[in-house]
């Protein structure tokens, strides 16, 4: 809640978590977007960088999504990590051998 001209103002409805995928690029810079919010992408020079742009790369996207009456969209995504065991070409060369 904010207060402004004696008045109890609720400047935030809801809160939303999502996930940010960050990748180095080409340019060895980085590539940020937001899966869910299709075409909300950002770069930096550095991860923080990019971090900070996408946080701004969201609040526009949301803000002009309300100013268009359209509906926010909820991340309902699940992330993990897989770990993975990738044969030795030693080990492949020998089976097909």
């Amino acid at each position: 809640m904010a207060t402004y001209k004696n008045k109890t103002t609720k400047i935030f409805d809801t809160v939303r978590s999502y996930r940010v995928i960050i990748e180095p690029d080409e340019k060895n810079t980085f590539h940020g977007f937001v899966p869910v919010l299709i075409g909300c992408h950002t770069w930096g020079k550095t991860i923080n960088e990019t971090r900070n742009n996408i946080r701004d790369a969201i609040d526009v996207y949301i803000r002009s999504l309300q100013i268009d009456n359209e509906p926010i969209p909820e991340d309902k995504g699940i992330e993990f990590v897989e770990i993975v065991q990738i044969p030795s070409k030693h080990f492949l060369a020998t089976i097909n051998a």
